[in-house]
């Protein structure tokens, strides 16, 4: 079975990327990074993929006149390297239209927290976190789902539980969910590339 050629889009550290990286070498996930986009030119997710000799490139959004014509390059970089799985990994830039019907089926994204809990506009990074401190929920987690044309609103792949105690800080409490994160997005990604997820409806079935 082919390797399957995978293009990850991130804004910042990386470390979601990281973990594919790693488990991508180890021969846990069959697949092949074929390129690392950021929309950040200071992402140290740039320096991780250049690390291990993967094409790495910033793309500055200023350079487009419009967020159509912004995702329009993007995609002409993924199908000039015939990406078949796109990962968003950090990224904090919402898909065209056009990037979804593109590749649907194919996009997977990670979000801190238990889907459809603190999720959607506007609900990225350490204000989902704050939000569920603040609210006073006894469990917060991590989600990977399918990327649609709504935010944070595609069919559920895999989803981990986190325990919020009650000395949490914003800090303790995105290190576990971050933890998480590292364990269910290349398992996401493995069951990808082997084939093993069945998308019925709003249903996703792993074939385990």
């Amino acid at each position: 079975m082919q390797p399957v050629k995978i293009g990850v889009l991130i804004s910042g550290g990386g470390t979601n990327l990281q973990c594919i990286i790693d488990k991508v070498k180890n021969g846990y996930i069959n697949g092949e990074i074929s390129l690392v986009l950021s929309n950040k030119k200071d992402a140290y997710g740039l320096v991780r993929a250049k690390r291990e000799g993967i094409d790495a490139i910033w793309m500055d959004r200023k350079k487009y006149s419009t967020e159509e014509e912004y995702n329009d390059a993007i995609i002409e970089e993924f199908k000039n390297r015939d990406i078949e799985l796109v990962v968003l990994a950090g990224y904090l830039r919402v898909l065209s239209k056009k990037f979804v019907t593109e590749y649907k089926g194919r996009i997977i994204n990670i979000h801190p927290s238990l889907i459809p809990s603190f999720c959607g506009s506007g609900y990225y990074g350490e204000r989902v976190h704050r939000e569920v401190l603040k609210y006073g929920v006894k469990f917060s987690g991590a989600t990977v789902h399918f990327v649609d044309e709504g935010t944070d609103t595609g069919p559920i792949i895999l989803q981990r539980i986190v325990q919020v105690k009650d000395d949490d800080t914003v800090e303790s409490l995105k290190e576990r969910v971050l933890k998480v994160e590292h364990e269910i997005l290349p398992e996401a990604v493995k069951y990808f590339c082997d084939g093993k997820i069945l998308l019925d409806g709003r249903k996703v079935i792993i074939m385990r």
